[in-house]
């Protein structure tokens, strides 16, 4: 045979092998690692049940390679982030790890070279091709993407105890804010907190949703822009806002341990509204131990935050490749598991989450989650402030400090208007 002919075939053969490995997944080669650390901050009620389903997939598809689970306690990751950083600069990454899709993985890990660009993994797996064309460029910079995405998370969800909004003579969901603070006024009169609140993360997580509520989604995407001004009036009512809120808070926020215990005020009894993510729906509703065995519309119901109907408050965790990684097979593997359909309908439906996938079965996912798919299609998506889409770290910092000298003051808000643009100004559009 001729070397042009043998080219030919080789071209032909290429060919070929190329359509076929289009036309069905693509094998994962054979980890020869013996183990792969994954590190999440997922440990509490439907995260870890969650964490726990995808890691049984891992284990029936990579048998020989042991799961170390290295989750640190602490709501939106704020513990484990700390533990991370202080891991990323000793060189010492975990083999993975959990990451918010947006500035979070591109203004921090990707600016800082941390983490791999996942170019092969994406064209090897058709990954790509099965996710949102809205999520690619949050998890790409210059084109190349950066993580795995898993699920897809609402922030502006707002967890209510019908029972105690009917004892208080609060007769309809307040669906603005002004709505909530007249409800609020009825059931501080009844004897009950009206809005139950957790640890400072949390308070940044009811900022974010108080300010959306107030200057609506395009008034809070342009914050994030160049040109933001946070001096502006619509900025000043929406922490005149916040600071109202925070009137009807349980006064023992700051002692809780997590958002877990502020939602259970809510189911107790104690408290009429909590404002959490959806995650908190795979705490109530999963049975014990798990979660709380609650029956929706009953026990609890939800409704979107006052100001935001019509506007789905994003955020996805995702899971990334180390630069440099130890295990690099290992870690492929558990990324192919983290990618795959089997993996996100295992983890999502009790995690209280829907699929960043776009093909997972609707019918797997109980009512709530099914709701948000349906939202998560036809409503305005914005990115969330606290869970890492909008701003990166820096700038989250430098917000977080000024948000927890407002929180022992709340009367301050010029004093707090006037940080949060400087840290703008430092970190962020107001360049």
């Amino acid at each position: 045979m001729s070397k042009k002919n043998l080219y030919s075939l080789l071209a032909v053969l290429l060919v070929a092998a190329t359509v076929l490995s289009a036309c069905g997944p693509k094998a994962t080669p054979a980890p020869t690692s013996t183990q792969v650390e994954i590190f999440s901050w997922w440990v509490g009620g439907g995260e870890a049940a969650g964490l726990a389903a995808m890691q049984k997939v891992f284990e029936a598809k990579y048998p020989s390679i042991k799961f170390v689970n290295a989750a640190v306690a602490g709501g939106s990751g704020t513990n484990a982030r700390a533990v991370l950083a202080t891991r990323l600069s000793a060189g010492d990454p975990p083999d993975s790890w959990q990451a918010h899709a947006g500035q979070e993985i591109i203004g921090t890990y990707v600016a800082a070279h941390q983490v791999a660009p996942l170019d092969d993994f994406f064209k090897s797996t058709g990954f790509g091709n099965v996710l949102p064309k809205t999520l690619l460029p949050l998890i790409s910079q210059d084109g190349h993407p950066y993580s795995v995405p898993v699920n897809i998370h609402r922030s502006n969800v707002m967890w209510y105890n019908p029972k105690v909004l009917q004892e208080a003579g609060v007769t309809a969901v307040p669906t603005t804010w002004d709505e909530f603070f007249a409800a609020c006024e009825k059931i501080k009169a009844a004897g009950k907190t009206c809005l139950a609140l957790g640890p400072q993360w949390t308070a940044m997580h009811l900022l974010e949703n108080v300010m959306i509520g107030t200057l609506g989604a395009d008034g809070w995407s342009k914050l994030w822009q160049p040109g933001a001004d946070w001096t502006s009036a619509d900025v000043t009512k929406a922490l005149d806002n916040y600071a109202k809120a925070l009137s009807y808070t349980n006064s023992d926020h700051a002692s809780l341990t997590d958002w877990q215990p502020a939602t259970k005020l809510v189911t107790d009894g104690d408290a009429a509204f909590n404002i959490m993510g959806d995650w908190a729906d795979g705490y109530l509703e999963n049975q014990p131990p798990d979660g709380l065995g609650l029956k929706a519309h009953t026990d609890f119901d939800w409704a979107p935050t006052p100001g935001t109907k019509g506007v789905f408050v994003f955020l996805s965790d995702s899971f990334v490749l180390p630069a440099n990684a130890k295990h690099p097979d290992a870690t492929n593997a558990w990324l192919t598991v983290a990618a795959s359909k089997e993996g996100q309908e295992a983890f999502n439906p009790v995690k209280g989450s829907i699929c960043a996938r776009t093909d997972c079965d609707p019918k797997l996912f109980n009512e709530y989650l099914q709701s948000a798919m349906k939202d998560w299609s036809t409503d305005t998506v914005v990115g969330s402030l606290t869970h890492g889409v909008v701003a990166n770290d820096a700038w989250k910092a430098k917000i977080d400090t000024a948000l927890g000298l407002f929180l022992a003051d709340p009367t301050k808000v010029a004093d707090f208007q006037a940080a949060l643009a400087a840290a703008c100004k430092s970190d962020g559009a107001c360049k």
